[in-house]
């Protein structure tokens, strides 16, 4: 069959799923994205992580990155892409020690984990300077997402196989971790996405870091606004329902981050989301 053809089946598929999820009430993602996903095996688009070393491999230190963000992204998660573009080649660098070195047997989860997020932030990094200037990640790029977004593009390597985002962030963060609060840690270079932390995530502060994300995240009235009237939050929480809702609803897992008192009869909407470079 000929891509023309899967991309035809795929927009009929899209619009059967959209009709259904309209009917039962249910989240896109959900049946949608492992539907995109399939039909990006079938394309021959999937990663194949099998291809991946298992053995015993250097544990990579992220101190170059950490370098790069404390010196050109704000405690607030605003991303000078200029001063980047400037240290090009130090950015290059520690991509080049994160492709040669994929996580082996001997890596502790937290080393895993702070890996493939700091890969994720710097890569995505990365593709923002080699377009540059570019108003939204966007514009890179196809629209249609697991087929030829600018998270489809495999323009990197991990032991020497071609990569691109979505598969770090699906295939590997979401689905080996089940971690909800990476959400807030990864950074799709947008100015409504959880801020790119200035300093590089760590095995030894993963726990906290992870947690002074999400809590930053869910109380930055930017993002989210939650109220004794109304709660209006991001729609990473509806994109991604499945991922917070695996121990309650969605309103057990916000509940810890603030002191208004949810309840289910509260209102529940998601604000829009504004894809303009975080610059």
């Amino acid at each position: 069959m000929e891509k023309k053809s899967y991309w035809l089946v795929a927009i009929f598929l899209l619009l059967v799923i959209g009709g259904f999820m309209f009917l039962y009430k249910k989240n896109i993602n959900t049946l949608g994205l492992s539907l995109l996903q399939r039909i990006k095996k079938i394309d021959g688009g999937e990663v194949d992580l099998s291809k991946l070393r298992t053995e015993k491999t250097p544990i990579v230190k992220h101190e170059l990155w950490n370098e790069l963000l404390a010196k050109f992204v704000t405690p607030e998660g605003v991303v000078n892409y200029k001063g980047f573009i400037k240290e090009k080649a130090k950015l290059q660098k520690y991509l080049d020690l994160v492709s040669a070195n994929f996580p082996g047997k001997n890596w502790t989860k937290e080393e895993e984990m702070a890996y493939w997020i700091n890969g994720y932030n710097a890569f995505t990094v990365k593709l923002i300077v080699d377009h540059y200037p570019v108003e939204s990640i966007k514009d890179i790029a196809g629209k249609i997402p697991m087929i030829n977004s600018p998270w489809d593009i495999k323009f990197f390597k991990i032991g020497g196989v071609d990569f691109d985002l979505n598969t770090i962030e699906h295939s590997i963060l979401r689905k080996k971790f089940e971690e909800p609060r990476v959400h807030f840690s990864i950074n799709c270079a947008s100015i409504s996405c959880p801020k790119l932390r200035n300093e590089a995530f760590t095995a030894e502060k993963l726990a906290s870091q992870l947690e002074i994300q999400a809590t930053y995240f869910i109380n930055n009235p930017k993002k989210n606004k939650i109220t004794p009237k109304e709660i209006a939050v991001s729609p990473i929480f509806n994109w991604f329902e499945a991922d917070f809702i695996k121990k309650g609803d969605l309103l057990s897992f916000l509940q810890p981050y603030t002191k208004i008192e949810l309840t289910p009869t509260m209102p529940l909407v998601y604000l829009d989301y504004d894809w303009n470079l975080n610059e």
